[in-house]
């Protein structure tokens, strides 16, 4: 069964604040490939194509590893605050996906199934053990097509921000939340966009577009098997309420996690709130040591 969570720190009563994204913030997210706070940047040839991630040195705690997979036209740096906010107890691995970041460009824009056949590839490359694997934004749906093709390799699932509604399936639909978005998020996340898009581009972005608002994630999410948690902004246009509550829904071990006060972009602007559901989905299941 499902149930709401309003995520809170430690020892307080109110709503969780929003995290900050300011200047310090932005030169972290922009630094690679050269090391900065505790990441480093690597290159390994997967499946044929040059793929850079983004790093953290392994903790020694013990705890599994934790991968982030970006959204639509960016690329690991936005998720720079949440690696950077897990890195104290988990390995972080922040790879780009075929086309974006600083990865190698593929010749066409890859879709759902191939970008997840990429991942598979990238987490058999990496020799890693079942992971917690992260999905933010169109990321949610490669992370949902693996965890419902490849089972073995996920040991917990965390959608943030799921695309793409079923009452918004189209591009004309996502760009208009998104533009109504851009105005709720943090104005310096801005660099980091126009940034990405030049790496990606524009003709790769909206293609990419095209493929997401053709995937049907609902038939990925109902073959889910990993614990799993739902997690979003509650100011979140592209991710309205109706269509969070029916993918947690879809999810047969889904927990919801709303984050107060976060748009979209919730896993750059709260990452302390995301990391504290990540590390929450992965204490309270200790069979999950046996997967």
């Amino acid at each position: 069964m499902n149930r709401s969570l309003t995520p809170r720190p430690p020892g307080s009563t109110g709503r969780t604040a929003v995290g900050r994204f300011g200047p310090a913030e932005l030169r972290l997210a922009m630094a690679a490939p050269r090391p900065v706070g505790g990441l480093t940047s690597e290159w390994r040839v997967v499946d044929g194509l040059r793929t850079h991630t983004r790093r953290s040195a392994d903790p020694g705690t013990g705890a599994p590893p934790v991968v982030l997979v970006h959204g639509l036209a960016v690329s690991h740096r936005y998720l720079t605050p949440l690696a950077v906010a897990l890195a104290a107890t988990n390995p972080v691995y922040v790879p780009d996906l075929p086309g974006f970041g600083l990865s190698e460009h593929p010749r066409g824009a890859y879709d759902v199934r191939r970008h997840a056949d990429h991942l598979a590839a990238w987490l058999a490359a990496y020799q890693l053990p079942p992971v917690c694997l992260l999905g933010h934004s169109f990321g949610a749906e490669v992370t949902a097509a693996l965890a419902a093709t490849h089972p073995d390799a996920v040991r917990a699932l965390v959608l943030a921000g799921p695309t793409t509604d079923p009452a918004a399936r189209s591009r004309r639909d996502q760009f208009g939340r998104w533009l109504v978005d851009s105005l709720r998020e943090a104005p310096l996340q801005a660099p980091i966009l126009v940034r990405d898009v030049w790496n990606a581009r524009p003709w790769r972005v909206l293609a990419t577009l095209s493929h997401s608002v053709r995937n049907a994630i609902e038939a990925d999410l109902v073959r889910v098997s990993a614990p799993t948690v739902v997690v979003t902004g509650d100011r979140d246009p592209v991710v309205p309420q109706r269509w969070r509550d029916e993918a947690a829904r879809l999810v047969p071990e889904a927990t919801l996690v709303v984050v107060p006060g976060a748009a979209h972009n919730v896993v750059t602007t709260a990452p302390t709130a995301v990391a504290d559901a990540i590390r929450h989905l992965l204490a309270p299941h200790p069979a999950l040591t046996d997967r």
